[in-house]
C-alpha cells in the first residue's frame, strides 16, 4: 500500500480523524461568531450605560439653569476630546450646537434610542474630503460614504428643540475586529496543526500497518519463523504485535509437537504393530493346540492394551498442550493425593524390593484437577520404582511435599543410577524418549511427557534434578492466595 493521501484516507483512523476535523471546524466557526457577537453586545451595553450617564448629567444641568445652561454644558463637553456625541437642533432638525457636523438622514425624526447604528461626520471631515478630492489622493475612497458609526438617544425638549447624546462605535468595532482576527488566526493555526499532525500520524500508523501486512504475507508464504515488528513504543500496535507473536510462537510449538508426534508414532509404534502381525502370522502358519491359540490371543490383547494406553497418553498430552478445559478445576489436597498414590504403588514397590515412603507433610490445597495431578504423580513414582531397582544400596523412593520460595514443591526422589547428563535430563521429558538403550523396562516413553504437560496446564513446571545418587523429579506449583 503506497503511503499517499488516497491510501491514508482508506483507513478507518483517517476517516474518523477527518470527521473530527470537520466537526472541529464547524464548532470553531460557531465559536468565532458567538464570541464576536457577545463582545459587541457587551460593548454596546457599556456604551448605552455611558450615554445614560451623560443624559442624566445634562438633565441635571437643564433643571438647574434651563436651556441656556444646557447649551453651555453641551458646548463645553463638545470641545473636550472624547468619543461622546452631543448635538442640539431646532424643531426642523437644523443643528445649532454640538460636535457633530452632519447625521445620517432620519436619525432625529424619532425619539428614544436609535434602532440601529448610524453614521455621522465630525467638524472638519468634509473639508478634508474635499481637499483629498482636489489633490487626487485616496481616489479609491472618494466615492465611498464618509462618516463614523455611532449609537445615540434622541430627546425632545419642552420647547420642541431636539437633543442627541451618543457615542462613537469606532472603539467597539476595532475591538470586535481584533477579537475576530485573533480567533480566526488562532483557530486557523490550530486547524493547520491538526491537519499536519493528522497527516503525519496517519502516515506513520499506515507505515506500521504496512510492516505488519508484509510480515503477515511472509508468514502466510511459509516462513513460520517470521514475527510481526515491535517498535518498543508500548502502544496498541506493539501490544497487538506482541499478542500475535505469542500466538505464532504457540502455533509453531504445536506444529513442532505434531511433527514430533507423527515421527515418534511412525518410529516407536511400528515395532509393536509388527510384533502383533508376526505373532498372528506365526500362529496361523501351522497346526497348534487350542492352548497355543489362546496364549497368542492373550499376548495380542496385552500388546493392544499397551498400544491403547500409548494412544491415550498421546491424546491427553495433545489436549493439555492445546488448552485443556479448566471447568473441572477444584480444590485438591496434595497431601491426600500423595497418600493415595503411595498406597497404590506400595505393593509394586515391595514386589521389586523397593522401599516406598512419604515424608510427614501438612495438608496443602491448590486449585487443580485431582485426576491429572494423580496421573502425573503416578507416572513419576512408577518411573522412580523401575529405575531404582539397580541401586547400589537398598532401593528406596521418597516423596516429599513442602512450601519454599513462594512455591509448593512435590518431589519424588530415588537412589538409583539417575540421569547424570543435564542435556539428557532435559530431553527425557520429550515424547517417546527413553534413555535405556536395551528397552528392557516396560513403557512407551510418554510418562514424563504427560507429567510435564500436566504441570504446564497447572501453571507449574517439572524439574529433573540430580540427587547424588539417584534422581529427584520435582513438581513445582505456584503459591496461591489462601484468603
Amino acid at each position: 500500500m503506497a503511503l499517499s493521501m488516497p491510501a491514508i484516507m482508506k483507513t478507518t483512523a483517517a476517516r474518523l480523524s477527518a470527521l473530527y476535523l470537520l466537526l472541529f471546524t464547524l464548532c470553531a466557526i460557531l465559536l468565532v461568531f458567538y464570541m464576536t457577537s457577545l463582545s459587541v453586545r457587551m460593548l454596546i451595553t457599556q456604551t448605552q450605560e455611558t450615554i445614560n450617564d451623560e443624559v442624566l448629567g445634562l438633565a441635571q444641568a437643564y433643571q438647574r439653569g434651563g436651556l441656556p445652561t444646557l447649551v453651555r454644558v453641551v458646548e463645553q463637553r463638545s470641545r473636550q476630546p472624547s468619543a461622546n456625541l452631543y448635538l442640539i437642533a431646532d424643531a426642523n432638525g437644523q443643528i445649532l450646537t454640538g460636535n457633530v457636523q452632519s447625521l445620517e438622514p432620519g436619525v432625529l425624526g424619532n425619539d428614544g434610542w436609535t434602532a440601529r447604528p448610524f453614521y455621522y461626520r465630525r467638524y472638519g471631515e468634509g473639508e478634508l474630503d474635499r481637499q483629498r478630492g482636489e489633490t487626487g489622493q485616496d481616489s479609491a475612497q472618494s466615492t465611498a460614504p464618509r462618516g463614523h458609526d455611532a449609537v445615540a438617544v434622541v430627546l425632545r425638549l419642552p420647547n420642541q428643540m431636539i437633543m442627541l447624546v451618543g457615542r462613537d462605535l469606532g472603539e467597539p468595532q476595532r475591538f470586535r475586529d481584533v477579537v475576530r482576527r485573533a480567533l480566526v488566526l488562532a483557530l486557523g493555526m490550530m486547524a493547520l496543526g491538526g491537519i499536519l499532525i493528522w497527516f503525519f500520524v496517519g502516515r506513520a500508523a499506515l507505515k506500521r500497518i504496512d510492516g505488519v501486512s508484509a510480515a503477515s504475507n511472509r508468514i502466510m508464504g511459509g516462513d513460520l519463523t517470521g514475527r510481526l515488528p515491535v517498535t518498543g513504543a508500548g502502544d496498541e500496535f506493539d501490544r497487538l504485535s506482541q499478542n500475535l507473536n505469542a500466538m505464532l510462537a504457540r502455533i509453531a510449538t504445536l506444529n513442532e509437537g505434531l511433527k514430533q508426534v507423527s515421527d515418534n508414532i511412525a518410529h516407536d509404534l511400528k515395532t509393536p504393530l509388527t510384533r502383533l502381525r508376526n505373532r498372528a502370522e506365526a500362529t496361523l502358519a501351522g497346526k497348534h493346540k487350542v492352548a497355543d491359540y489362546r496364549e497368542a490371543l492373550e499376548a495380542t490383547i496385552a500388546e493392544s492394551d499397551q498400544l491403547i494406553k500409548t494412544f491415550n497418553a498421546i491424546l491427553m498430552i495433545s489436549r493439555l498442550e492445546a488448552g485443556y478445559s479448566s471447568e473441572n478445576l477444584a480444590k485438591v489436597d496434595l497431601a491426600a493425593a500423595v497418600h493415595d498414590v503411595v498406597e497404590l504403588y506400595e505393593p509394586v514397590a515391595e514386589e521389586g524390593g523397593v522401599t516406598l515412603e512419604a515424608a510427614p507433610m501438612q495438608s496443602i490445597e491448590i486449585d487443580g484437577n485431582r485426576e491429572l495431578i494423580g496421573q502425573a504423580l503416578s507416572n513419576i513414582v512408577d518411573n522412580a520404582i523401575k529405575y531404582s531397582i539397580d541401586a547400589r544400596d537398598k532401593p528406596a523412593v521418597r516423596v516429599t511435599l513442602e512450601r519454599a520460595d513462594g512455591q509448593i514443591r512435590l518431589a519424588v526422589t530415588d537412589n538409583g543410577q539417575g540421569i547424570p547428563g543435564e542435556e539428557d535430563r532435559a530431553r527425557v521429558t520429550e515424547r517417546f524418549v527413553r534413555l535405556e538403550k536395551s528397552r528392557s523396562q516396560p513403557g512407551s516413553g510418554l510418562g514424563l511427557s504427560l507429567a510435564k504437560a500436566i504441570m504446564k496446564f497447572h501453571r507449574g513446571r517439572l524439574d529433573l534434578l540430580p540427587a547424588d545418587p539417584g534422581l529427584s523429579v520435582m513438581m513445582s506449583f505456584p503459591e496461591q492466595d489462601r484468603s
